[in-house]
C-alpha cells in the first residue's frame, strides 16, 4: 500500500534548478578537481540554489516531445507522469556549461577555437533541440586584465562568441588563482540568472496549451498544466507565483468528475497539491492560511473512499495527510513559528494514528486471512506506473467502469492480501510517539497519558510487550490518583497479560495485588480466578495462562515462567503507590512518652480480595534500628492453609471485611529522649523466602488508598483512640511520629534574686536544690546561663531581609565567686553537685554579668540520674528541671557631658591652648541605691588638664533613683594638625549600694566616651587681669595682655570704647607690634561712676595681617562685665 499513500521523494525536496558542468575531468585532472569542489563543496544557505551535475559531452539527455498543436482529438490518460517531476529536476538541465582550457595567447588559437565549437555542437546535438541555455567558460592560466585594456582578448572573445554561436553573456572566463572560490560565486549567479529564464519559459510554454483546451474532456490537463507551471516557477524560485499556481491547480481538482476507477487517482494528486499549498504557506509565514487549506482540502475528501472492499485504503490515504501536516508544522515550528497549546502539531500526529488505527480494524473486517493472492500477480508492473494513483492492472483507463471485471476483482483481492501482510502497530507506534512528545512539550498531561495507553495497546498487539508494560506503568499512577477505576481496571488488566507474557514476576504480583482490590471493576469471578494465581505465584507454582492470548506467546511464556520459578525470589512492592486489596494503618497510642513507660503501636490491616490471605510475617521498621525486633510477627503456616488457629508465631490470616488490629510494646532507648521515634515503613510479606517472597511496604504509617502523602501524614488531624468496642477503619488515625520526654523530675529548684538587674553588674542568684525523689539521685549536676537566641529576638524582627551576624555573646555568668577576666561566657554547663540523699537540700550561688541592657532569659537546670523499676527490671533514666527567669537589664545611670567656655556659656568649638570646662552630670535611673567609688577621665594625647592632677569630685557619693551628680574639670587644647579630636573616655566605679547580701559583690566600671570637638587655631590670644570687683569713685587698674602664637612679626591696632559707666586713662587707639610667641600689655585706669554688675569698655583688636576677623573671637575671651561696690557710709557711734 506504500505506492499509492507515500509521497515521493521528488515532491517532499526543495527543487532546485539543475546546471550540468561538461569538459572537467575531476578523475585525472588536479585544477578540474579543485573547480568542481568549489562548486559542489560548502554549499552555504547565502549561495545561490542550484544543483551541478558533471556529465560528458555527449551524454544523451531525454529527448524533446515533438510540440502538439492541437488537443481536439487527444484524451489524457492521466493527470501526472511519475517521471516528470525528476526528470525535470534530474535530467534536464537548465544550463549546460563546457569548460575550455583556453588562454587568450594561445599559440594554436584557431584549432583550439574549432575544438570548442565542436565541443558546444555536441552538446546542442544531444539536448534534441531543447530550450536549455549553453554557456562556456574558458579556463585561464592567468588573471585577465580589466575590460577594455586587453585589445587582443576582446578581439579573440568576439571571435569565440561567433564560432560557437553564443551570445557574449554566455561567454566567460575562469582564471585558475588563489581567488577561485570568489570566481565560482561570480559564476554560479551568472548561471542561476540564465536558469531563471529557462525556467520562465518552460512555464509560459505550458501556458500557451490553455487556449488548446476544454473543460469537457481536458479537465485532467488543466490540473496538469497549472502543477507543471508551479513546478517550474519553484524550481525559478520564485515561490509566491507557485503558490498561486498551486491553488489554482487544486481548484481545478475539485471541479474533477470523480467515480470509483478514478478516485484513488484524483486522492493521490490532490494530496500532492496540498502537500505544496502547506509548505510553501508556512514558508511564507502564513500558518493560518496553511492550516485553512488542510483543513478544506480534508473536510473535501474525508467522505470521498474508493469502492467499499477498499475502505482500508482510504484510511491510509487519510493518515498519510494527517501525518505530512503534522511534520510540515513540526518543521515551520523549528524554524521560529510559535504554537500554542490548542493548536500544534501533536493534534495531527494524533489524528493521523486514529486513521491508522481505524485502517488496521478495516483490515481485520475486510481482508480474510484465508484468501491467496491471486494468479498472474495484477501488481508486477507497480514499480512502472505511467501515472501516479493508477492502478497497475488499468493504467491510463479514465472511463467510469474498470474495463475488466474480472481483473479489478483479482486486482482487489491483491490489494487486500498485500493489506493483511502490514504489520499496522509498527505504522500506528511511531504516530502516536510524536503525538505524546507534542502533547508533552505544550504540557496537556491528559491527553498524553491518553495516547501513552494506545501505544501500550500497540506494543501489546505488536508482540514487544516489554515496551507495552513499561508505558502502561509510566501512566497508572495518574489514573491511580485521579480515581478513574474504569480506565484503571483496563490497563491492568492489559499490564497483567504483559507481565504474564514476559514471566515478569514483580508486575504480575503487582497487578494482581491491584485488580483483585475493591477499586478495580473487574467480575467477581475474573477476580477469584486472578486471586488463584497469586497464590499459585507466591506458593513458588505456575500461573494459569490469561485469558484471549495467542497460542505461540503462551507456549513461550510458559517455558519462560519455569526458568523464573527455579530460583528464590525476593522482591519489594512500594504500595503507596498502588491500590491494593490489602490495607495498612500503624499509629503510636500518644503523643508524646516518658522515658520510664513504654510505647504502645497498633498495626490494623484489612483486605478486599475475594477470598481470606495469610501473609507470613509483619515487621515495622522505625528511624533507629533497635527497635525493629520488637516488632516483629510471623506466621509459619504458609498460604495455603485455610483457617485461623494459633502458630508458633503470629496469627496472620485476614478475612475479607474484618480488620486485625497487631499491638506492639517496647521500651523507649535512653539515647532517644529528647527525640522522635518515627514508623519509617511497615512491611507485610507474602509466600516464603525459600521460594517467592513479596514484601508489601508501606512508607510511615501507611493510610488510605492514593491519601495524603508521607510529609502531610504529621499534620492529620488526631481522634480520640477507643478504648473498647469495635474499631471502625476510618477511625483508625494513623500516627507515624511519638516524641520521648524525659521521666518527670521530682525535685526542688528555687531561684532567689532581686530585680531588676543593672547593666554591667554582677547580679547574684541564689540556687536552692531539694531531693524529693524516695531514692538517692546521682551525678547531680546543676547548669545555668543565658538563652542568647532569646536576646536576639528584637534584632532578628528588623533586619529579616538581611543576612544575619553573628551576634556575639552579651552575658557573662559566674558561678560562687562575682569574677570576669574578659572572656564571655554566657552559659556554664554540668556543675557537679554529687550525690543527693533523699530529702536532701543543697545551695549554691551563680552571678550573671550582663554587657547589654534589655531583656535576658535566665535558665538554671539541675540533671540527674536515678534507677526506677519496671516490671522486675531496673532502668536508669535521666531526669531534668529547669527554671527560667525573663530578667530586665536596665542601666543604672545616665550621663550627659557639656563642653563650656571660661564665661560657662556652651560652646561648639574649644580654642587651641585655650582652657575650657567638662562638665559630666550622672543621673541616677537605677530603683536600687547606687554609690560610686571614684571617677576617672582618660584623655586623649591633644587635651590636658588645666592642674596637674586629675581628682574625683563624686567620690564616695550615693545615690537614689533620679539623684544627680556632676563634676566640672578645667581642660585644655593643645595645637595640633588635626581639626578635630576626641576628647578621651570618662569612667565611674560603682556598685549597687551594699547590704548583708551584696556586701562581698565587688565594684564594676563603666566607661562613656567623651564627644568630639573641633578645635580652631587662632593666632593671638588676649586675657584681662582684673581684681575681683571695685568700689564706686575709686581708682581700678586693668591690664590687657595680648600674646602672638605665631612664628611670624604681627602688626596690633587697638581701640577702647567710650562708657559712661566709667572714665577711664589710657591710649584709646593704638598701633603696635608683638614679636613671634610674645606678649604685649596694655594698661588702663578705670574710674567707676555707678554701682553694681557693670559692662566694661570693649576693646577691639584687628591685627593688620588678618583684618576685620579677629574682634569677634577676641570678645569671645574677655569678660564683660565687673562688680562694683558702691562707697559705703562710716558709722558713727554714740558717745
Amino acid at each position: 500500500m506504500s505506492w499509492s499513500s507515500e509521497l515521493p521523494q521528488e515532491l517532499l525536496c526543495r527543487p532546485t534548478g539543475l546546471v550540468v558542468l561538461t569538459g572537467l575531468d575531476v578523475t585525472y585532472n588536479a585544477v578540474h578537481k579543485l573547480i568542481w569542489d568549489s562548486f559542489c563543496n560548502n554549499r552555504r544557505p547565502d549561495r545561490v540554489p542550484l544543483q551541478f551535475r558533471v556529465r560528458e559531452g555527449d551524454y544523451e539527455y531525454p529527448k524533446c516531445k515533438s510540440k502538439r498543436t492541437s488537443y481536439e482529438w487527444y484524451i489524457p490518460k492521466g493527470v501526472l507522469k511519475t517521471s516528470w517531476m525528476n526528470k525535470h529536476l534530474n535530467e534536464v538541465p537548465a544550463v549546460v556549461v563546457i569548460f575550455f582550457d583556453l588562454d587568450w595567447d594561445e599559440t594554436m588559437w584557431k584549432e583550439r577555437q574549432m575544438e570548442c565549437a565542436t565541443r558546444v555542437e555536441i552538446v546542442r546535438n544531444s539536448l534534441h533541440a531543447r530550450g536549455t541555455k549553453v554557456a562556456v567558460v574558458l579556463i585561464q592560466r592567468n588573471t585577465p586584465l580589466p575590460p577594455g585594456e586587453d585589445v587582443v582578448a576582446a578581439e579573440r572573445a568576439a571571435s569565440i562568441c561567433s564560432m560557437c554561436d553564443i551570445s557574449a553573456k554566455s561567454l566567460y572566463v575562469l582564471p585558475h588563482t588563489d581567488h577561485l572560490i570568489g570566481y565560482t560565486i561570480r559564476l554560479e549567479n551568472a548561471f542561476y540568472e540564465l536558469a531563471q529564464g529557462y525556467y520562465h519559459t518552460e512555464a509560459r510554454k505550458v501556458k500557451s496549451h490553455k487556449d488548446f483546451l476544454n473543460k469537457t474532456t481536458h479537465q485532467l490537463l488543466f490540473v496538469r498544466h497549472q502543477f507543471k507551471i508551479a513546478f517550474f516557477n519553484e524550481l525559478k524560485q520564485d515561490t509566491h507565483t507557485a503558490l498561486k499556481h498551486y491553488k489554482q491547480a487544486y481548484g481545478h481538482i475539485l471541479d474533477l468528475r470523480m467515480y470509483d476507477t478514478n478516485m484513488m487517482e484524483i486522492k493521490t494528486i490532490a494530496g500532492f497539491v496540498n502537500y505544496k499549498i502547506c509548505r510553501l504557506s508556512f514558508q511564507h509565514n502564513a500558518p493560518l492560511d496553511a492550516i485553512a487549506q488542510f483543513r478544506k482540502h480534508i473536510d473535501f475528501f474525508k467522505s470521498k473512499p474508493s469502492t467499499a472492499e477498499l475502505a482500508f485504503e482510504h484510511s491510509a490515504w487519510m493518515s498519510k495527510q494527517f501525518q505530512v501536516f503534522g511534520d510540515l508544522f513540526d518543521e515551520a515550528i523549528k524554524l521560529g513559528l510559535t504554537a500554542i497549546q490548542t493548536q500544534h502539531p501533536g493534534f495531527y500526529y494524533q489524528q493521523a494514528a486514529n486513521h491508522a488505527i481505524a485502517r488496521k480494524h478495516l483490515c481485520e473486517e475486510l481482508c480474510q486471512p484465508s484468501s491467496e493472492p491471486p494468479t498472474p500477480d495484477p501488481f508486477q508492473n507497480v514499480s512502472r506506473l505511467e501515472y501516479y494513483g493508477q492502478r497497475p492492472w488499468r493504467q491510463g483507463h479514465q472511463s467510469i467502469d474498470p474495463p475488466d471485471a474480472q481483473k479489478e476483482k483479482e486486482g482487489i483481492t491483491g490489494l487486500q492480501c498485500l493489506e493483511k501482510q502490514v504489520d499496522h502497530s509498527w505504522l500506528i507506534i511511531p504516530l502516536l510517539s510524536s503525538a505524546v512528545s507534542q502533547f508533552k512539550k505544550y504540557k496537556s498531561p491528559r491527553l498524553k497519558r491518553s495516547l501513552m495507553v494506545q501505544m501500550g495497546e500497540e506494543y501489546f498487539h505488536a508482540k514487544d510487550y516489554s515496551k507495552g508494560l513499561m508505558l502502561l506503568n509510566k501512566v497508572m499512577w495518574d489514573y491511580r490518583v485521579e480515581r478513574w477505576w474504569i480506565l484503571l481496571t483496563s490497563i491492568l488488566s492489559l499490564s497483567l497479560k504483559c507481565a504474564y507474557l514476559t514471566a515478569r514476576l514483580q508486575e504480575y504480583v503487582s497487578n494482581c495485588i491491584e485488580l483483585i482490590g475493591k477499586y478495580c471493576l473487574c467480575s467477581p469471578e475474573e477476580k477469584t480466578r486472578i486471586q488463584m494465581n497469586l497464590i499459585r505465584v507466591m506458593s513458588n507454582d505456575l500461573p494459569e495462562p490469561e485469558p484471549v492470548l495467542e497460542k505461540d506467546g503462551l507456549e513461550a511464556a510458559h517455558t519462560e515462567w519455569t526458568e523464573a520459578m527455579l530460583e528464590p525470589t525476593v522482591f519489594t512492592v512500594e504500595m503507596q503507590s498502588l491500590v491494593p486489596f490489602v490495607e495498612c494503618k500503624a499509629r503510636f497510642l500518644g503523643e508524646t512518652v516518658s522515658a520510664d513507660n513504654e510505647i504502645t503501636l497498633e498495626v490494623c490491616l484489612r483486605v478486599s480480595c475475594p477470598f481470606p490471605v495469610r501473609f507470613s510475617k509483619l515487621s515495622i521498621l522505625f528511624n533507629n534500628q533497635a527497635y525493629n525486633e520488637h516488632c516483629e510477627m510471623t506466621d509459619t503456616r504458609g498460604m495455603n492453609a485455610a483457617a485461623e488457629g494459633d502458630s508458633d508465631g503470629g496469627d496472620l490470616y485476614l478475612v475479607p471485611g474484618k480488620l486485625r488490629i497487631y499491638r506492639f510494646t517496647f521500651l523507649p532507648l535512653q539515647e532517644d529522649v529528647r527525640n522522635q521515634i518515627e514508623i519509617s515503613s511497615v512491611a507485610v510479606e507474602m509466600g516464603s523466602e525459600r521460594g517467592c517472597c513479596a514484601v508489601l511496604r508501606w512508607l510511615g504509617g501507611g493510610g488510605d488508598v492514593i491519601s495524603t502523602p508521607l510529609c502531610a501524614q504529621a499534620n492529620m488531624s488526631r481522634r480520640q483512640h477507643p478504648s473498647s468496642g469495635k474499631v471502625l477503619w476510618e477511625e483508625f488515625s494513623v500516627s507515624h511520629v511519638i516524641r520521648v520526654v524525659p521521666r518527670e523530675a521530682k525535685l526542688d529548684l528555687q531561684v532567689e534574686h532581686k530585680p531588676p538587674s543593672l547593666l554591667n553588674e554582677f547580679y547574684k542568684f541564689n540556687v536552692t536544690i531539694t531531693n524529693k525523689e524516695t531514692e538517692t539521685i546521682s551525678d547531680v549536676r546543676l547548669s545555668a546561663g543565658v538563652h542568647e537566641a532569646q536576646e536576639s529576638a528584637q534584632h532578628e524582627k528588623t533586619s529579616k531581609l538581611e543576612t544575619k551576624p553573628e551576634l556575639s555573646p552579651t552575658a557573662h555568668i559566674s558561678f560562687d565567686q562575682p569574677e570576669f577576666d574578659g572572656r564571655v561566657m554566657s552559659e556554664k554547663m554540668d556543675i557537679e553537685l554529687g550525690t543527693m540523699l533523699p530529702g536532701q537540700q543543697i545551695l549554691r550561688t551563680f552571678y550573671l554579668k550582663s554587657l547589654q541592657s534589655g531583656n535576658r532569659t535566665v535558665f538554671t537546670k539541675v540533671r540527674y540520674n536515678i534507677e526506677v523499676e519496671h516490671r522486675s527490671d531496673r532502668i536508669s533514666c535521666v531526669c531534668d528541671k529547669e527554671e527560667t527567669i525573663t530578667l530586665s537589664i536596665i542601666s543604672p545611670f545616665e550621663v550627659s557631658i557639656k563642653l563650656e567656655s571660661m564665661k560657662f556659656e556652651p560652646v561648639d568649638v574649644v580654642q587651641a591652648e585655650e582652657p575650657f570646662l567638662l562638665m559630666p552630670e550622672i543621673r541616677c535611673t537605677s530603683a536600687w541605691p547606687i554609690e560610686i567609688q571614684t571617677s576617672e577621665v582618660q584623655l586623649t594625647e591633644y587635651i590636658k588638664t588645666a592642674s596637674d592632677q586629675f581628682e574625683s569630685q563624686i567620690e564616695g557619693v550615693g545615690l537614689k533613683k533620679n539623684e544627680c551628680a556632676a563634676e566640672c574639670l578645667c581642660l585644655l587644647a593643645e595645637a595640633s594638625v588635626h581639626l578635630s579630636v576626641t576628647l578621651g573616655t570618662y569612667t565611674v566605679n560603682w556598685r549597687r549600694k551594699a547590704d548583708s547580701d551584696t556586701a562581698n559583690i565587688p565594684y564594676v566600671t563603666t566607661s562613656f566616651p567623651l564627644p568630639t570637638v573641633n578645635i580652631e587655631h587662632i593666632p593671638i590670644s588676649v586675657r584681662l587681669q582684673l581684681p575681683a570687683f571695685g568700689c564706686v569713685k575709686t581708682l581700678l587698674s586693668l591690664c590687657y595682655v595680648i600674646k602672638n602664637r605665631t612664628p611670624y612679626l604681627q602688626e596690633m591696632e587697638v581701640s577702647m570704647d567710650a562708657s559712661d559707666s566709667f572714665m577711664f586713662a589710657g591710649n584709646k587707639l593704638i598701633h603696635f607690634r608683638v614679636l613671634p610667641h610674645s606678649d604685649y600689655q596694655l594698661m588702663y585706669n578705670l574710674f567707676p561712676l555707678i554701682a553694681g554688675h557693670v559692662t566694661l569698655p570693649k576693646l577691639h583688636v584687628n591685627m593688620l595681617r588678618y583684618p576685620g576677623t579677629m574682634d569677634e573671637i577676641v570678645q569671645k575671651m574677655l569678660p564683660t562685665s565687673i562688680f562694683i561696690k558702691p562707697t559705703g557710709k562710716s558709722l558713727v557711734m554714740p558717745a
